[in-house]
């Protein structure tokens, strides 16, 4: 059984929104800081944002656009993407640490560790 599953990605309109769903096969996910990356073709991976049970992190290209929550009942996180733009185009992997070995959310999204990965979804955000 996989350890994260993705879902939810898709084609998209630039404007349009669309929801991530990261299901967590992991018992205890309150220990667990969770994240979301995306990586383009021909482009570096990038952490677009992570949370724990009590913060949460966002990059900068996607303040504002994206929210992040989690449902510690359901083994959930979720990444709400608002007004979406051509350049979020991209795979989009979420990733799960224990909360011990990492000190910031920030962390875990800027140097992207993760104990544990999904597969990916593909969102393509294009007219």
């Amino acid at each position: 059984q996989a350890r994260l599953v993705e879902s939810g990605g898709g084609l998209v309109q630039p404007g349009g929104s669309l929801r991530l769903s990261c299901k967590v096969n992991l018992s205890n996910l309150e220990h667990y800081v969770v994240g979301w990356f995306r990586q383009a073709p021909g482009k570096e991976r990038e952490g677009v944002s992570c949370i724990s049970s009590s913060d949460s992190y966002y990059a900068d290209s996607v303040k504002g656009r994206f929210t992040i929550s989690r449902d510690n009942a359901e083994n959930t996180v979720y990444l709400q993407m608002h007004s979406l733009k051509p350049e979020d185009t991209a795979v989009y992997r979420c990733a799960a640490i224990h909360k011990a070995s990492v000190t910031t959310v920030r962390a875990m999204c800027r140097v992207q560790v993760g104990d544990y990965w999904g597969q990916g979804t593909q969102v393509t955000v294009s007219s």
